[in-house]
């Protein structure tokens, strides 16, 4: 099943008022050619969390394409499932898109009961259970709330690609994102304006991202 269209101009505006406790950021990168770089930087402090939940935002299949594969040989990072599987194209099997998206809702479920335990044991979790779950993910593949399917809930969002529309910007959120969760937004060069625009149209608050963010997550 093709899934180039499941964002449906008819689908209910989404609500912020559930989604009061996130925090907006935003990480400016000197020059495009740096990005990807940053980005395994920025994975590279929050990765390292145990049993982390992250999803990385893009808007088309080759930007996808190419953080998939910057990001296959970090050690801290979950690879199979939840990687190489991962690779949320829109041509992807609604049925195997579906078990994809529920095997990482799986793994936000992990990371509440660790943060609920406030422990830092793993017990006897599998290796990969202890690394940083990570999705990327374009626009056509997010969950579709209005047909009852289940936010998946990560602790972060990395917008790679900074959306053009403030409505795609808010899909990506309430989809992805757990309601007291972080959202870092990549901006290069002009797409502060862009940033700007969401910020005020939205009424978030969207501030730089601090040094100190490891201590956040």
């Amino acid at each position: 099943m093709a899934l180039d269209a499941v964002e449906s101009p008819s689908s209910p505006s989404p609500s912020l008022s559930n989604f009061s406790q996130q925090r907006h950021f935003y990480l400016a990168v000197d020059r495009l050619q740096f990005k990807m770089a940053t980005l395994v930087d920025l994975l590279g402090m929050a990765g390292r969390r145990s049993c982390l939940p992250l999803v990385v935002s893009c808007s088309s299949r080759d930007e996808l394409d190419a953080v998939c594969s910057a990001v296959s040989n970090l050690p801290f990072i979950s690879l199979t499932p939840l990687v190489f599987s991962v690779f949320l194209y829109s041509d992807l099997a609604e049925i195997d898109r579906s078990l994809i998206l529920e095997k990482f809702r799986q793994a936000t479920v992990r990371w509440n009961q660790k943060v609920n335990a406030q422990s830092e044991e793993d017990g006897d979790a599998g290796e990969d259970e202890t690394k940083s779950q990570m999705i990327v993910v374009t626009d056509a593949c997010l969950p579709l709330l209005s047909s009852g399917e289940s936010h998946i809930a990560a602790r972060v969002l990395i917008n790679y690609e900074l959306p053009a529309k403030k409505e795609t910007y808010l899909r990506r959120m309430t989809t992805c994102l757990a309601t007291d969760g972080i959202v870092i937004n990549m901006v290069v060069g002009g797409e502060v304006v862009t940033l700007k625009s969401i910020e005020e149209s939205s009424s978030l608050v969207i501030a730089e991202m601090p040094i100190d963010i490891y201590e956040m997550l």
